[in-house]
């Protein structure tokens, strides 16, 4: 019995013993120590993404402390993280609390980013806030929204890739464009061909060319001559000019009242056309000019003068002498 009671005892110490030194393994394996003092920062996060208890917290790369507990708060819509930083480390209220990752797949912590470092210093149980860490499933997601997306513009893009083949790179479409392009082939070569042409007509007629140039630059010239002179005779003779165009309008005025005066009959020459014998007599002497004239004309002054025709007798042709020259 006492054998088997001792084993027993050494047992059970040797069973307390792996325990404590388990226990220990794993306080310094996180960097903790139960004999170092500790105050407690409360982080709050909408998302605490991977973090677990334990985790370590570092500062600047350094390992200050560990995540005590993570439990949800009061409002369910965000998380309460405690942590136990050592006293060694004091940490400003303007330092920056980030959730970050240990490599693409590696363990999270809590990341504390000092900034000025400007008093005060965080006490025990400060409340602070924290950076929610990178969701890798939310990219995720947002990710296949955008690929569903691109794959929406690929299958659009490529109905109008298919609607532009149909109705614009069709067989009638292509021979009309090799139509066109073949008319704007010709039309280039009509086109080089005639700019040969006129450089060879320049060519061959430069001294003419020149020469019309020459022209047209002597008499540009001789207009401009023109224009100065035309210019300095109306500066100089304006007052002349001005009084001729008065003149020209008085005269005017002179000729259109006399004109009026002749259509009323007011005046010598108003009555003279007015009156029918006076009209009649004008006539008839107006009728013999015209009568000599045609005789001077057809016989001559010598052949009116010395002709032997015996005088006209009749009458009629007395009162007519339009009819005996006849």
């Amino acid at each position: 019995m006492d054998k088997s009671r001792t084993e027993i005892k050494v047992g059970m110490f040797v069973l307390v013993g792996l325990v404590l030194t388990a226990v220990v393994l794993i306080q310094f394996s996180k960097g903790t120590s139960l004999f170092r003092g500790t105050y407690e920062l409360r982080l709050h996060a909408n998302n605490v993404g991977g973090i677990k208890e334990r985790a370590g917290v570092l500062l600047a790369g350094v390992e200050v402390g560990s995540v005590s507990q993570i439990k949800l708060a009061d409002d369910g819509k965000s998380v309460t993280i405690l942590l136990k930083i050592y006293k060694d480390y004091p940490i400003y209220h303007d330092a920056r609390f980030v959730i970050e990752q240990a490599g693409f797949l590696g363990d999270q912590f809590v990341s504390v980013i000092p900034t000025t470092n400007s008093l005060p210093l965080l006490e025990n149980g400060a409340d602070v806030p924290c950076q929610e860490p990178f969701n890798l499933q939310e990219v995720a997601r947002s990710t296949a929204g955008f690929v569903k997306r691109i794959d929406e513009t690929a299958k659009k893009l490529d109905e109008s890739v298919s609607t532009l083949q149909r109705v614009v790179l069709n067989e009638q479409t292509l021979t009309n464009f090799a139509i066109a392009i073949n008319n704007t082939r010709a039309f280039s070569e009509q086109a080089l061909g005639t700019i040969h042409d006129i450089n060879n007509l320049v060519a061959t007629n430069s001294g003419q060319v020149n020469l019309a140039v020459s022209n047209a630059v002597f008499f540009s010239q001789e207009l401009t001559g023109l224009a100065a002179s035309a210019s300095t005779l109306l500066a100089t003779n304006g007052s002349d000019i001005s009084l001729a165009v008065k003149n020209v309008e008085a005269s005017s005025e002179v000729l259109k009242r006399l004109m009026d005066d002749l259509q009323s009959g007011r005046g010598l020459a108003g009555a003279l056309l007015q009156n029918e014998q006076v009209a009649t007599n004008v006539q008839t002497i107006v009728g013999n000019l015209a009568v000599t004239s045609s005789n001077l004309n057809r016989l001559g002054l010598w052949g009116i003068l010395w002709s032997h025709k015996a005088p006209a007798t009749n009458p009629a042709t007395l009162n007519n002498p339009r009819q005996s020259t006849h």
